[in-house]
């Protein structure tokens, strides 16, 4: 197996951007993965490959790589690499499933507060959803 060129996938991993520079990296694997232009069993290039290629330290890209491996999305190989899992697609998709129910929960409850009423969240929603070009409810 080839080791991907993943710096060149990931896009730009700055300290301007919000967030850790390691949850970046984290997020931006889970993407590719999920997008499914990284698939299972994709050799991920080796710590030092990664920093040199997107300008982070080693250590920021090992931290990175602990939480994907943790989270079963990645795996890696004493002396071989780390590699996509066989599901971390699925894993990814429900990490970002995960998340984005948290945020309409969060969203509803400070409509709540801010007096929204349930008509008017869901067609802010629904405003959202065709902005991004979604199919109209």
């Amino acid at each position: 197996m080839n080791e991907t060129n993943l710096s060149l996938q990931l896009g730009p991993i700055s300290p301007a951007a919000p967030g850790p520079l390691y949850g970046q990296i984290v997020a931006a694997v889970k993407r590719e993965i999920g997008a499914g232009r990284l698939r299972a069993g994709t050799m991920l290039p080796s710590f030092r490959a990664l920093a040199e290629g997107i300008l982070v330290s080693v250590i920021t890209v090992k931290r990175a790589y602990e939480e994907l491996e943790r989270d079963g999305i990645i795996y890696r190989r004493q002396g071989i690499g780390t590699f996509v899992a066989a599901d971390g697609d699925n894993r990814s998709r429900d990490a970002a499933r995960q998340a984005a129910l948290a945020a309409l929960a969060a969203a509803a409850r400070a409509s709540a507060q801010a007096g929204i009423t349930d008509a008017e969240l869901v067609q802010l929603l629904r405003n959202e959803l065709e902005a991004l070009g979604s199919v109209p409810l």
